[in-house]
């Protein structure tokens, strides 16, 4: 098992910058990639963005050039630097670690762009 435990979420003016982190235990040995998904209310879960063991990342169309993914493997720990949020960005952001034929989730956590 693998468990994901986000934190840094919270309220922010629009145009400002938010760092979320995600801290991952258990088997993680076998996780090839982490990443965040989000999930604004009556919309569908969709990629923020991703990175792989080796450094490969991949963001969604609606942050490119926004987010940055990052990740410390000493400390089993990915980041997301959110920076010019918009109202749109507003959601329940939700850290995913992936290895083959399974996908873990954190809990969450909201981010609110608000004036």
């Amino acid at each position: 098992q693998v468990q994901l435990v986000e934190s840094g979420g919270g309220l922010v003016q629009p145009g400002g910058s938010l760092i979320l982190s995600c801290a991952a235990s258990g088997s993680i040995s076998s996780i090839r990639a982490m990443g965040w998904y989000r999930q604004a209310p009556g919309k569908q879960r969709e990629l923020v963005a991703i990175i792989t063991g080796g450094g490969t990342t991949n963001y969604g169309d609606a942050v490119k050039g926004r987010f940055t993914i990052s990740r410390d493997n000493a400390k089993n720990t990915v980041f997301l630097q959110m920076n010019s949020l918009k109202l749109e960005d507003t959601a329940v952001y939700y850290c995913n670690g992936q290895r083959v034929g399974t996908d873990y989730w954190g809990q969450g956590t909201q981010v609110t762009v608000s004036s």
